[in-house]
């Protein structure tokens, strides 16, 4: 055997020099071998490249539901063809709630073939008809070149962002909660977004969001302000420059974006948390300072983002201070936080308006993206990407959803409680579900006693405008005329009185505990926040456990100290005390006449014990 794999390695032309010499027969066969090798595998990659091209690239096939719309063409239609096509824009504009986006260039399956200079600006043009018909502007947000076929002449593709014009105040409305720590620059970057001037750097562009006197003169955020950025149907900004007043921002935007300034302070924790919960905040923005990168209390906040779920972009700001390597070393700083095992996400810089697009649009798609900017609120530097990403983050619930809350008995959570001269009591929160009108009949509680309280709806206000309508998930104040101020507090809900509420003053939830210095047992006190609930409350038991450690899981029963509450079956729960901090979902209600049961039951185990 080992004499003919000899023979079968030596070339059949040097037979004879391989008999005569072993080792020089050897060395040219193994150059041969070589030499045959390198010209074989030319030949094969040459081959290669005649016969297999670069397979065209792909986008995800396109989705019968929701507002994201592929066409190969649009050159040239019928007058049927062309109401076809502006009925399917109809219904694309209604799925994302007044925004659509089309894809041109793209066939159905997610192939992108591409069209001719002419074909795209035919396209187009047919793009823009459709949209004046049904009362809807067209916006260019980007083109690109399809050149994976170099014989072919170069192709193109263009992604539309089509966005309803604004009728009756149903504008698209967005909250965004801004996050981060202390001296970041969040209300700075607010008042330069929603003012539209740059800031001097000593802070000016905030003075417009304070609210207190000792938030002017210390420079830090104590309390929740509101403040709204709007985008008109072609994508252009609409703020309070050129001595715009909130209603004509409201009566001139398709999109609007709240902004909810939450304090940075750790002392206002409090108030952050409620701000997170009670407010219902579609996205969260975290602003990181680039000279100080992570501290404070950014950490803390990012965990309470990520344990509401609530979708996270990073800004990192007062990029003009420091030198550019500073800022490098903050992203990657921020870059290494956000890959740890508890965080799972995939951070993306961007750093154009391409990126921005791309970042706007997977952002709701996926989970685990988190778009990172880097801007100066002085020097205005990268502070456009940061306005593109804002006017085409598309909404997280679609039309389907919102017409399935509208559909529920009304259900408002009242957050915040006002008393206007000339006006009378005024109470603002959120929608919860259900529809709202000017003159409905509610009832607002829980009282003290347990009492729900009959009311009538005066008006109704959104965003400093008046409203005749309000619906589920829109944030606004409502006027009560002369309903009694000290009757209300933060925490009660107005409902319809077919609802019938049922409170509690016990309930059970399924947490897990983030931290705790020592060990989490019955009789503890935690504040628990749950929507726009906080109140202290003592963990009466922990279901098959004695106690609790860091990392730990369990069912444990909650019992309110001061009065009960109204609660809703898998709410998302938040406990805090001092150092203490826990996560959870509610998953029973006791009312109170199984709480008063549940405590004589107690009572007459604690006797027989005694006994």
């Amino acid at each position: 055997m080992v004499d003919l794999s000899e023979s079968g390695a030596v070339s059949p032309g040097h037979g004879r020099h391989g008999q005569g010499s072993g080792n020089n027969g050897r060395k040219t066969s193994k150059k041969s071998r070589t030499r045959r090798g390198k010209r074989g595998r030319r030949r094969r990659n040459k081959k290669n490249n005649r016969n297999n091209k670069t397979p065209p690239p792909y986008f995800p096939p396109e989705a019968e539901e929701g507002n994201i719309e592929y066409k190969l063409k649009l050159v040239n239609p019928t007058q049927y063809r062309f109401e076809h096509l502006a009925t399917q824009l109809k219904w694309r504009l209604q799925e994302g709630r007044g925004e659509a986006v089309y894809q041109i260039g793209v066939e159905d399956n997610g192939l992108l073939v591409g069209l001719t200079e002419a074909d795209m600006k035919a396209s187009l043009k047919t793009l823009k008809r459709m949209a004046e018909k049904v009362g809807a502007d067209i916006t260019l947000l980007r083109e690109r070149e399809v050149d994976y076929d170099l014989d072919r002449n170069t192709r193109k593709i263009a992604e539309v962002l089509v966005r309803k014009v604004p009728d009756d105040q149903q504008f698209l409305d967005l909250r965004v909660a801004v996050l981060g720590n202390v001296d970041s620059g969040k209300s700075t970057l607010l008042g330069v977004l929603t003012q539209g001037e740059l800031d001097n750097g000593r802070g000016r562009a905030r003075l417009n969001l304070f609210r207190h006197l000792h938030e002017i003169q210390t420079g830090r955020t104590s309390s929740i302000s509101f403040e709204i950025l709007g985008f008109n149907s072609k994508g252009e900004v609409v703020n309070y420059s050129e001595s715009r007043t909130a209603e004509e921002i409201c009566e001139s935007s398709s999109k609007m974006i709240t902004f909810i300034d939450l304090a940075g302070h750790h002392k206002y924790l409090k108030t952050t948390i409620f701000g997170l919960t009670s407010y219902c905040p579609d996205f969260a923005m975290l602003v990181v300072s680039a000279n100080t990168g992570i501290a404070g209390t950014t950490r803390e906040h990012l965990g309470l983002a990520m344990a509401l779920k609530v979708p996270i972009f990073i800004v990192v700001s007062k990029v003009d201070l420091c030198s550019r390597g500073t800022v490098e070393r903050t992203v990657r700083q921020l870059e290494r936080v956000l890959k740890q095992p508890g965080c799972n996400k995939v951070p993306m810089v961007v750093s154009n308006p391409d990126d921005a697009v791309t970042a706007a649009q997977q952002f709701t798609q996926s989970a685990c993206i988190t778009p990172i900017f880097t801007l100066s609120s002085v020097s205005g530097e990268s502070l456009d990407l940061l306005k593109v990403f804002l006017n085409i983050l598309p909404p997280l619930s679609n039309s389907k959803e919102q017409e399935e809350l509208m559909q529920q008995l009304t259900e408002f959570q009242v957050d915040e409680i006002y008393s206007v001269p000339d006006v009378g009591t005024v109470v603002g929160g959120t929608l919860y579900s259900g529809v709202c009108r000017e003159g409905e009949r509610l009832v607002v509680g829980p009282t003290d006693e347990g009492r729900f309280l009959h009311l009538k709806v005066g008006s109704i206000q959104r965003n400093r405008s008046a409203c005749r309508v309000l619906r589920a998930g829109q944030a606004a104040t409502l006027a009560l005329g002369n309903f009694d101020r000290s009757l209300l507090r933060k925490g009660m809900v107005m409902v319809s009185p077919k609802m019938n509420p049922t409170i509690c003053c016990q309930f059970e939830a399924a947490i897990v505990l983030l931290f705790h210095a020592k060990t989490f047992r019955r009789g503890s006190q935690v504040t628990v926040h749950v929507g726009n609930v906080r109140q202290t409350a003592i963990v009466e038991c922990l279901h098959g456990k004695d106690e609790l450690r860091t990392g730990e899981r369990a069912v444990v029963r909650f019992r309110f100290i001061k009065h009960p509450e109204y609660l809703r079956l898998g709410a998302k729960l938040l406990f805090r005390e001092g150092v203490t901090k826990g996560i959870g979902h509610v998953t029973r209600l006791l009312p109170p006449s199984q709480n008063q049961n549940h405590n004589q039951n107690q009572n007459h185990n604690q006797n027989l014990q005694g006994h």
